[in-house]
C-alpha cells in the first residue's frame, strides 16, 4: 500500500485537513478492508479499477467514481475489483456544507456521486480535468480552483458551529456540550440542529469519534496498557471505552492490531 498526504493552500487550509493518494496493486483475492468513521467528510475520485463497498455480508454496490463520502458512524467494508487508484480531500467536519446547497445530514453514511452535489456540467469537467492530470500536484491545483470558485461568494463560517468543533478537538473529543451551551435548552436545541446541517452528526457523536481517534493512535503506539489508554483517552473506565471502540471499529481494542481486515484502517490512523 502506498499512502500519501499532502497540505492544503494557504487559502483553504481552515477547510480542508488534507489531501490523500492512495495505491494498491492489483490482487488475485483482494481482501475486504473494514474503514473506522473518523469525523471528516471526504472528496474522493477512483482513478484505478473499481472498488466495491458491502452493505451487507454478501450484498455490495460501486462506489461512484466520483463522489462524497459523508459522515459515517459505524464501519463499513469496501474491497478492490483491480489495481487501487485514488485521490481525494478530507474535509474538516463543518467545511464540506460551504461547498454544496444540499443538507450534510443528507450524506450521512453513503457515498453520493458529485452529479447529485453540482451542475452536471461543471461535475462532468472537474471529474474529466481530475482524471487527465499529470500528477497528484496538477490534481491538488485543479479541485483547489475548482473549490475556491465556490467560495467566490463570501461565506461565513457559524461561529457557534465553529467553535464547537474547534473545542471537541482541542479537547480529544473530552468536552460536554451543555458547559458550551450554558445547559441552556434552546441554545443545545439550536446547536444540535446547526451540526446536523454543517456537519453531518451530532456534537455528541463527533466527541466520541474524536476521542475514538485519540485512543486509537495509543493502541498503535502498543506503548499503554487498555486500562492506561481508557484513562489518557478519557473514558469514564474500561468498559465504557471497550462498549465506544466496538461500537466505531467492530472489533475489542485487543483485537485491533491484529485483525488483516484493519490494514488499511491501521494504515490511515497511522
Amino acid at each position: 500500500m502506498d499512502y500519501k498526504t499532502f497540505l492544503p493552500s494557504k487559502s483553504l487550509s481552515s477547510f480542508i485537513n488534507c489531501f490523500w493518494t492512495l495505491e494498491v496493486d492489483s490482487e488475485d483475492k483482494p481482501a475486504k478492508q473494514r474503514i473506522v468513521p473518523d469525523g471528516c467528510i471526504e472528496l474522493a475520485f477512483i482513478l484505478g479499477d473499481d472498488i466495491k463497498r458491502f452493505t451487507s455480508a454478501n450484498d455490495y454496490i460501486l462506489q461512484p467514481r466520483a463522489m462524497v463520502l459523508g459522515q459515517t458512524v459505524s464501519p463499513f467494508y469496501i474491497q478492490p475489483a483491480g489495481y487501487v487508484h485514488t485521490f481525494a480531500a478530507s474535509f474538516f467536519p463543518y467545511a464540506f456544507s460551504h461547498f454544496v446547497s444540499k443538507p450534510i445530514i443528507s450524506l450521512r453514511n453513503k457515498e453520493t456521486s458529485i452529479y447529485e452535489l453540482f451542475a452536471h456540467d461543471e461535475a462532468a469537467e472537474l471529474e474529466d480535468n481530475i482524471i487527465r492530470a499529470q500528477d497528484t500536484k496538477q490534481r491538488i491545483k485543479i479541485l483547489e480552483d475548482f473549490l475556491l470558485a465556490k467560495l467566490s461568494a463570501p461565506h461565513t463560517i457559524e461561529n457557534i458551529v465553529k467553535t464547537t468543533v474547534d473545542v471537541i478537538f482541542s479537547k480529544n473529543g473530552n468536552v460536554s456540550i451543555d458547559a458550551i451551551t450554558d445547559s441552556n435548552p434552546n441554545k443545545k436545541r439550536q446547536l444540535e440542529r446547526k451540526f446536523l446541517n454543517m456537519v453531518g452528526v451530532s456534537p455528541k457523536n463527533l466527541s466520541k469519534l474524536v476521542r475514538l481517534q485519540t485512543a486509537l493512535k495509543l493502541i498503535i503506539s502498543q506503548e499503554d496498557s487498555l486500562t492506561s489508554i481508557a484513562y489518557k483517552s478519557n473514558y469514564y473506565d474500561q468498559s465504557h471505552f471497550i462498549k465506544d471502540f466496538k461500537e466505531f471499529t467492530g472489533v475489542n481494542p485487543r483485537d485491533f492490531l491484529d485483525d488483516k481486515s484493519m490494514a488499511l484502517s491501521l494504515l490511515f490512523n497511522k
